[in-house]
């Protein structure tokens, strides 16, 4: 429980971030947006590795499947683009990627 709340902070942190840094750059707003947005990018890079697992590209692996799922969830949500039948194939063979790299093991190769 600990690792998927880690790993929700972290995917909100970096697509909050990112897009807070997108509205500065793109749509011409406040420079408090851009510090904001840098800020919550600084906080992600130190949320994942605060998890239990020991294996640096294993949390990030399984991380990438959270990351695609919370970015097709935000851009329906904040921008309004449903997404459509491919991105939700798309989002399944990377959550199924993720569940097979974080699967435990008997031993640690």
């Amino acid at each position: 429980m600990r690792t998927a709340a880690l790993l929700l902070v972290a995917g909100l942190l970096e697509i909050g971030g990112g897009y807070l840094v997108w509205l500065w750059l793109r749509e011409h707003r406040s420079v408090i947006l851009a510090v904001a947005g840098f800020l919550a990018l600084a906080l992600y890079g130190v949320v994942p590795v605060m998890q239990e697992q020991t294996r640096f590209g294993r949390i990030y692996a399984a991380y990438g499947g959270v990351f695609i799922v919370l970015s097709m969830i935000w851009g329906w949500g904040i921008e309004g683009k449903r997404p459509d039948l491919r991105d939700w194939m798309g989002v399944a063979l990377c959550l199924a990627g993720a569940t097979v790299i974080m699967w435990p093991r008997t031993t640690q190769p």
